[in-house]
């Protein structure tokens, strides 16, 4: 989408600048369309070392490096968003380089209309003497850090160019009247009104906030310190902003993959139940909470009958749609405050607390041999619907009775388990009284 720049005077021919010539101080204009001069006051031609206009328009700039030319594309849009900028420039007019604070103003010129600054050196502040200088000035105009100062009334005073380039859409004229050119960078603008309230109390330090920029929203670290104008000592905001969005964004991604790791350690990812890892964490307070109590809790090991033919025959797709489907029984079999957890292959365990009577655990442990005896469907490679038989044996073991961890009672439950296995399977067992 182009930028209107309807706003800017047009100069249509050079003949309209004969006022300028009166001008004592240095004045040229740039065409950035052509990348050339297009006129210059004597004192502009003095300044360069020419002795006519003609000499001036057909200087050689091809010399001139991609960033020059993106820093008079910025001076340009900044100058043409504020209508002024005030900024140092470093000049070589006799191959020595000289940095100059210059004001420009966005113009248009010529019948083609082309983009154009009008460049004032009216106040020779020469900083070109002193490298040091130099090297901050060049610093300031090439960093991506974004830089800018502004009134206590939120009005910008000065921006670099990454700062320019980031707010261009952003006409101070254009806002509305309840937003500045400090707080109209904000995403919410009840932020950035606290954010200048600090600073105009001389309240600062670092925040990060959501920032409205020509890029889209970014997410800035925002450093704002109170600094005085060097000329008129006026007291300014200074305000400096790093672009953290891709750290918080890899932040964000590691969170997340931190979650999604802790979560495949404490869930199965086939069927969704808690997995053994999970079991395990909880059963010191699950088993302590009965001691307190003198609760009984049962511990159930389960293993499924028939299931390795289903992979061996079907494939794995086809096995892991059955262990999703005996999960859901299982856990409409169950309480919700029965603990189930698969514990990896055809291998499920659950805790039932709070018994009364064990014959309560043999009557679930019927329920699950019968909740299996209903073929299960699933889907073969070959798209069509097919079902499997399968049971369950079932190892039970009692806390404290069989122990008074969970590792020992699983031991104990997966000893009667396999006691079924030897019986003829899809049966239950208790543990034999210790």
């Amino acid at each position: 989408m182009s930028t209107d720049y309807s706003h800017l005077t047009h100069i249509k021919r050079v003949d309209d600048l004969h006022l300028y010539e009166l001008i004592p101080t240095v004045v040229w204009i740039f065409d950035l369309d052509r990348h050339g001069w297009w006129w210059g006051n004597d004192a502009a031609l003095t300044f360069w070392g020419l002795n006519s206009v003609d000499e001036l328009i057909n200087k050689d700039l091809s010399g001139d490096t991609q960033g020059a030319r993106d820093r008079m594309q910025q001076t340009f849009e900044l100058a043409a968003k504020n209508g002024l900028s005030i900024d140092p420039w470093t000049t070589y007019p006799d191959g020595k380089a000289k940095t100059l604070y210059m004001l420009h103003r966005a113009v248009l010129i010529g019948p083609e209309r082309h983009r154009a600054i009008i460049a004032y050196v009216n106040e020779q502040v020469e900083l070109g003497e002193t490298p040091e200088n130099l090297l901050l000035v060049e610093a300031m105009r090439y960093t991506t850090v974004l830089v800018s100062t502004f009134t206590f009334a939120g009005d910008i005073v000065i921006e670099n160019p990454a700062a320019t380039e980031a707010y261009k859409h952003i006409i101070p004229q254009q806002l509305d009247p309840d937003k500045n050119a400090f707080t109209a960078r904000f995403e919410h603008l009840e932020e950035g009104i606290e954010r200048l309230k600090d600073a105009t109390e001389k309240r600062v330090g670092r925040w990060t906030h959501m920032m409205k920029t020509s890029a889209g929203l970014r997410q800035h670290t925002l450093d704002i310190r109170i600094t005085r104008h060097p000329l008129t000592a006026e007291f300014l905001i200074l305000v400096t902003e790093y672009d953290v969005s891709e750290l918080h964004q890899a932040l964000d991604a590691a969170n997340q993959a931190q979650i999604e790791l802790k979560k495949q350690a404490h869930f199965d990812a086939i069927t969704g139940l808690p997995s053994l890892h999970y079991l395990q964490q909880h059963a010191t307070d699950y088993l302590a909470k009965a001691k307190r109590h003198q609760q009984q809790i049962a511990v159930m090991f389960l293993d499924l009958d028939g299931f390795k033919s289903v992979n061996d025959t079907w494939g794995h797709n086809a096995g892991d749609q059955v262990l999703r489907n005996v999960a859901q029984r299982f856990s409409g079999l169950l309480r919700q405050a029965d603990q189930l957890a698969r514990i990896g292959g055809d291998e499920f365990v659950i805790m039932i607390d709070d018994l009364k009577d064990r014959t309560d655990v043999e009557t679930v442990a019927q329920k699950l041999i019968d909740g299996l005896k209903l073929p299960i469907d699933f889907n073969s490679s070959d798209n069509e619907t097919r079902q499997v038989s399968i049971g369950v044996s079932i190892g039970i073991a009692f806390f404290p009775e069989h122990g008074t961890t969970l590792d020992n009672l699983l031991k104990v439950a997966d000893s009667a388990m396999y006691d079924v296995k030897r019986q003829g399977k899809n049966n239950f067992s208790l543990a034999k009284p210790t």
